[in-house]
């Protein structure tokens, strides 16, 4: 008799984990569904003409699908006077990201080890201090950049906009890295010294190696800052540099003609899908890497 009570004791408790395993599963996926209905809606918008937008139901299928409005997009919508898409201002944020995202991630490589591994008097204070310009907003450093990129002879330039983007993400990288480098032993170091080797020798042959969770960290979190810019991109910017998320931003406010909104759907989906391509990609490896580093620092 206890067995069997036992038992049906065990099934009611299994049968309760079971329903609120669903019961979670569920709730989830009507998150899921509400986080991605603007997506669903921009799709399926660009797939649509124009005629079907004014007479069809916003959230339905197309009924014909048509990529005319991806081509515009790409290639002839207007920015202003000039009608070229978001296809030159796409190259743009490349040549802006790539370089910006490799140097600041080095850089940041480098001051962690420093600050992590080799202590000197005031490594504290100067670690405080860049980690106090994560908090700076962005309106405070526009006048000073300014200045600065125009002493330097880089002012609306490509160059000019990935300086901006390498010393503004500066503190973010030195961050990353310094809180994942303390959680490596002082004592291999140490061991590396003995044996001769130098400030640049460990960094290259010992702690880079062991950096790809906080590299992949690093790279996604700078590149999606970096792409997704606005106001350093329109501030620092002039006709011909500008990045996709200007040329986005002025697509999407002209008042010249018709208003296509299959047009603005399309572009603002194309300026977004190298971070959500990032993310797909190396979605998972961003977690792992984030709590690498949180054991210990």
């Amino acid at each position: 008799m206890t067995d069997i009570s036992m038992t049906s004791e065990q099934n009611k408790s299994q049968t309760g984990k079971i329903f609120l395993r669903w019961l979670l599963y569920i709730a989830l996926g009507l998150f899921a569904l509400f986080y991605l209905m603007p997506l669903f809606v921009m799709i399926t918008t660009s797939l649509k003409s124009l005629d079907e937008i004014r007479t069809g139901d916003l959230i339905a299928l197309p009924r014909e699908v048509t990529f005319d409005a991806w081509r515009t997009a790409w290639s002839g919508a207007c920015t202003g006077i000039q009608c070229e898409g978001v296809q030159p201002y796409f190259w743009n944020s490349i040549l802006i990201a790539i370089p910006a995202v490799a140097i600041s991630t080095l850089l940041g490589a480098m001051n962690g080890y420093v600050v992590a591994q080799w202590r000197f008097r005031g490594a504290n204070i100067i670690f405080s201090l860049m980690l106090f310009g994560c908090f700076i907003p962005f309106q405070v450093v526009l006048l000073p950049m300014a200045r600065t990129l125009g002493i330097m002879g880089i002012a609306g330039t490509i160059p000019g906009l990935i300086f901006v983007h390498v010393i503004y993400g500066l503190g973010f990288t030195t961050l990353f890295f310094r809180n994942y480098y303390v959680s490596i032993p002082a004592e291999l170091t140490k061991a590396a010294k003995v044996d001769g080797a130098g400030f640049f020798r460990i960094f290259w042959s010992i702690f880079l190696p062991l950096s790809l969770p906080i590299i992949v960290v690093t790279v996604i979190w700078q590149f999606t800052q970096i792409w997704n810019d606005f106001l350093f991109g329109v501030s620092f910017s002039q006709a011909g540099t500008q990045p996709v998320t200007v040329a986005l931003n002025n697509i999407v406010n002209s008042t010249t003609g018709v208003k296509e909104y299959n047009v603005d759907m399309a572009a603002a989906i194309i300026a977004a899908l190298p971070t959500l391509f990032v993310y797909v990609v190396a979605g998972k490896y961003f977690i792992r890497g984030l709590t690498a580093g949180s054991v210990k620092g």
